[in-house]
């Protein structure tokens, strides 16, 4: 990693090639673009640990755990009392695949390097870190999206549902290290109950709140040790031919481009709580 930035070095590309710029990273850029820096945000991936894997590797072979078969639970002495005792060991699969953030470039950046370097570096990779929080949450292979992540409803208020998901995970020998909710609920359930925030604050709780998980709904979970980042470590930014339907209009279009996945070991530690 250089000193200059994804923005500068592709500035930098960018004069030289003109179209043709193309810029290789050995890390993954959504690394640099760290809004908590400046205003408290988690994204998605800071609630992992990231394990590295191999550039070229396509997916990742790992153990995991499952919830019992009907029946199963009554033949594993003490799994009333720990209901982890009755849980499957196996081994899954999970995909490392590219997730990819757009610009269009205004033309009258095309002679303005600095500005070019703060428009990449302050759009393009908020836009890839949007991209990435939802390919992590929702995306097909997400946490949300696993069939064994176990959705909670609550008929009380939001807050009563997390603080039920809450106890489920701790019922599994766990901790409720995390949540991903709407910024609606985060702004207008959470930071009007201050004592709740401040409790979750307490116990060192990371909130990370994102549009793509619905209003009134949360993923909560013990997210550093159920499940972990697979990071390839390699990112691309390269002017490109956007899939159809990106833009309303035509244009100079930047891709950036990371290589990222999720193994959820644990998707019995996560619940999604919803409205019954």
């Amino acid at each position: 990693m250089t000193n200059q930035s994804p923005g500068e070095q592709f500035a930098q590309a960018y004069a030289k090639d003109g179209e043709r710029a193309e810029v290789h990273f050995d890390y993954t850029i959504t690394d640099a673009f760290q809004p908590g820096k400046e205003r408290p945000r988690w994204t998605v991936r800071n609630l992992f640990n990231k394990r590295r894997v191999d550039p070229g590797a396509g997916s990742v072979r790992t153990w995991c755990e499952t919830r019992p078969a009907d029946g199963e639970a009554e033949r594993v002495a003490e799994s009333g009392l720990r209901r982890e005792a009755a849980f499957r060991f196996g081994m899954a699969e999970f995909p490392v695949e590219p997730i990819q953030g757009w610009v269009q470039l205004p033309p009258e950046l095309a002679d303005d390097a600095e500005a070019l370097a703060r428009f990449i570096d302050r759009r393009l990779l908020v836009r890839l870190a949007t991209a990435e929080n939802q390919a992590l949450s929702i995306g097909p292979n997400g946490v949300v999206s696993h069939p064994e992540v176990a959705t909670l409803p609550y008929t009380g208020t939001y807050t009563e549902g997390l603080l039920a998901a809450c106890d489920q995970i701790e019922q599994t020998g766990a901790t409720a290290h995390a949540m991903i909710i709407n910024p609606y609920d985060y702004y207008t359930c959470l930071m009007t109950s201050g004592s709740v925030m401040d409790e979750f604050a307490r116990n060192e709780v990371k909130i990370c709140r994102t549009r793509m998980i619905e209003p009134g709904c949360a993923l909560v979970g013990d997210f550093s040790v159920a499940a972990q980042l697979l990071d390839a470590e390699r990112s691309v930014i390269r002017i490109a031919e956007p899939p159809e339907g990106t833009f309303a209009e035509p244009g100079i279009a930047v891709c950036a481009q990371v290589h990222e996945g999720v193994a959820i070991n644990l998707p019995t530690h996560f619940f999604f709580s919803a409205p019954a």
